[in-house]
């Protein structure tokens, strides 16, 4: 129990720090008029999420889950920071963008999961 809770936060601290340079990347190249940072890591980590799934499953590799899955990609992607860009954008009178961010995110992490588990099980077969 405590070596997986020790993988969690490991991974949850690479994760995070990852989540943290994506978004500062994706505001200097695009600005501060829309949350791309958040929406881009949010897509990536469902993407490699079907991915790990996959892998993890077919190669027995079980037992990385804490550490990838839960740690890495639960610090990496940030449904709580999506969701307060959504109210702020809401709350700023931009009701057309933030229902496009929310309908955007969240169609594209659902895309990008089942794009990782088919792109992988291709790979694999």
């Amino acid at each position: 129990m405590m070596t997986h809770l020790i993988q969690v936060a490991l991974g949850g601290a690479l994760g995070a720090s990852a989540r943290y340079l994506t978004g500062t990347f994706a505001t200097r190249l695009l600005g501060h008029g829309f949350p791309a940072g958040t929406m881009i890591v949010n897509v990536l980590g469902s993407f490699a999420m079907g991915v790990l799934l996959v892998l993890l499953a077919r190669k027995g590799g079980q037992q990385f889950a804490p550490f990838l899955m839960v740690g890495v990609l639960g610090g990496f992607t940030t449904f709580s920071s999506f969701s307060l860009d959504a109210l702020t954008l809401f709350e700023r009178g931009q009701h057309g963008v933030a229902l496009g961010y929310v309908l955007a995110s969240v169609g594209l992490s659902l895309a990008a999961i089942v794009a990782g588990v088919f792109a992988t099980r291709m790979v694999l077969a």
